[in-house]
């Protein structure tokens, strides 16, 4: 069985308490507060469940991740970048990329983005904690992704596309902009074909932990500002 959280208190199992069966499934309950979801997001916790579902946290065994250094940017991609006909930003949008996150996919699933979620996150956003990437063609938002930023990690919670590659695009500056500040992982939870694609990797979620104490606690030192002149836009050859 898994715990049920105590609205009184912030405190969560210890992690390697998660059932292998549902992978990562924790505990339940609880709520969304500021508090609750920095502490969280602290011992590799995150939330993930359905609209009239109870708030389930996670943490997986084994996490996926990108290390920066180790993006990969396959060749058609990078064509697709040098491009240039496309406008990336952070942080100017962040309300309507949770929307187009939250959107139906193609494949007609559903969305785990409750508008408990989406307040939750905008309110973490006022706090300076949750960051979003912009992605826009002919002022048109097409693609972007938002987490958290914390110390020098990034927790991703989610991405979309309207035109081909438009995520891809998002990502793959953001994760090159972290490389230059300094950031050591990218959190991305769960592995699929898409972050697959983009080098992720899984690790064991003991190493993850490690990860975690060692990087939380170091001080950013920069503000969260896209800077084109920093970046490469596919000409370095990123792996």
């Amino acid at each position: 069985m898994i715990a049920w959280l105590d609205i009184e208190s912030n405190s969560f199992p210890a992690i390697h308490t998660a059932l292998k069966e549902p992978n990562g499934l924790l505990a339940a309950g609880g709520d969304l507060s500021p508090a609750r979801l920095k502490e969280a997001y602290r011992q590799g916790i995150f939330p993930w469940y359905n609209q009239g579902e109870p708030i389930l946290w996670w943490s997986p065994d084994p996490r996926c991740v990108v290390f920066p250094g180790q993006l990969h940017v396959s060749r058609s991609l990078r064509k697709r970048m040098r491009k240039r006909d496309y406008e990336v930003s952070f942080d100017t949008d962040f309300e309507a990329v949770v929307d187009a996150c939250a959107e139906p996919r193609s494949n007609g699933d559903g969305t785990w983005i409750t508008r408990a979620m989406k307040g939750a996150y905008c309110e973490l956003f006022r706090q300076g904690i949750a960051h979003s990437v912009e992605l826009r063609i002919d002022g048109k938002l097409v693609g972007g992704l938002y987490g958290l930023a914390m110390g020098k990690m990034f927790f991703g919670e989610s991405m979309f596309s309207r035109e081909t590659d438009a995520s891809k695009i998002a990502f793959t500056l953001m994760v090159e902009q972290l490389q230059i500040w300094g950031y050591a992982l990218i959190d991305c939870q769960v592995s699929n074909n898409h972050l697959k694609s983009l080098g992720a990797k899984e690790i064991p979620r003991a190493e993850f932990k490690r990860y975690l104490n060692k990087y939380l606690d170091l001080t950013p030192g920069h503000d969260w500002v896209f800077n084109p002149e920093e970046l490469s836009f596919g000409e370095a050859p990123i792996r």
